[in-house]
C-alpha cells in the first residue's frame, strides 16, 4: 500500500520534487546575489528544498494559481523566513533603510515631485556618490522588503501570499480587500519614475537579473541596482502613506 506522503492532489511527489527542484536553485541563486558573502547559497538551497515540500503538500489546484506561480512565492517565502531568523542584515543598514523610505516621501510631499539623486543626498547632508554609495548599502534590504509589500487592512505588513485569493470562493469583503491592496500597489507603482518602473517590471516579472537588465536599456548593473534600490524604498513609502490617508 503505498504512503499517503506519495501523492499529491493525485501527482507524484517525489516526481514533483525533481520536476520543480530547479526553481529552488533559481531563485536561491537570484536572491544570492544582493547577500553578504557569509550567506552560503547552499543554505538558502536547503531551505528551498523544505519550502517546496511544503507547497507541494499544500497545493490546491481548486484554486486556480498556477502550481509553478505558488511554488515560487512559498519556496522564496521560505527562503526569506530564513533570513529573516538570521537577522542577517546589520540593525545600521535596517535604520538607513527605513530612513531613506521616509525621506523620499518627505522629499517628494515637499516638492511636489520626484526629487533628484542630487536633492535626496543633500536631504541626508551627503554628496552624491555618498548618497549612491548608500542605496548599494541599503539594496540588500530590498531582497525582504519587497516581499512586504502587501498591506492589509489594519496598516500591518501582509505576507504577499494572502493575495491569492480563492477565484472560485465567495468571501466578497476578502475580494474586495485584495482589490483594494491590489489598486493600493498599482497606483504606489504608476507614481515611480519611468526607469524605477522599467526595472522592477524587468526584474520581477520578466525575471532578468540587474546584469540583464543593464544590458536590456544600456546601463551599468551598479545604475540598475541603484535604481531598483530607490524604487523599492520609494514603494515602501507610498505604501505607508496611501495606507494613512485612508
Amino acid at each position: 500500500m503505498q504512503s499517503k506522503n506519495k501523492k499529491i492532489n493525485g501527482f507524484d511527489k517525489e516526481a514533483c520534487i525533481k520536476e520543480y527542484a530547479h526553481i529552488v536553485k533559481i531563485i536561491a541563486y537570484r536572491l544570492a546575489v544582493r547577500l553578504p558573502p557569509h550567506i552560503d547559497v547552499n543554505d538558502l538551497i536547503s531551505v528551498g528544498i523544505i519550502g517546496l515540500i511544503d507547497a507541494l503538500d499544500a497545493f490546491d489546484p481548486d484554486r486556480g494559481v498556477k502550481i509553478e506561480t505558488y511554488l515560487s512565492i512559498r519556496i522564496k517565502g521560505a527562503m526569506l523566513d530564513e533570513l529573516r531568523r538570521m537577522d542577517w542584515l546589520p540593525r545600521s543598514i535596517r535604520e538607513k533603510s527605513k530612513q531613506l523610505e521616509r525621506e523620499y516621501v518627505v522629499m517628494e510631499a515637499k516638492l511636489g515631485r520626484h526629487p533628484t539623486d542630487e536633492e535626496m543626498a543633500e536631504s541626508f547632508d551627503m554628496d552624491e556618490e555618498e548618497f549612491q554609495k548608500l542605496l548599494h548599502k541599503v539594496s540588500a534590504a530590498g531582497v525582504i522588503s519587497i516581499e512586504d509589500l502587501g498591506i492589509n487592512e489594519d496598516g500591518d505588513k501582509m505576507d504577499m501570499l494572502e493575495c491569492l485569493a480563492d477565484p472560485a470562493g465567495e468571501d466578497p469583503v476578502a475580494r474586495l480587500q485584495l482589490q483594494e491592496t491590489n489598486s493600493r500597489l498599482a497606483m504606489a507603482i504608476d507614481e515611480l519614475p519611468e526607469k524605477e518602473r522599467l526595472v522592477l517590471a524587468l526584474y520581477y516579472y520578466d525575471e532578468l537579473n540587474l546584469k540583464e537588465i543593464g544590458m536590456a536599456i544600456n546601463l551599468t548593473e551598479s545604475r540598475v541596482c541603484q535604481l531598483h534600490s530607490q524604487a523599492v524604498h520609494r514603494l515602501k513609502g507610498k505604501l505607508k502613506r496611501l495606507v494613512n490617508e485612508v
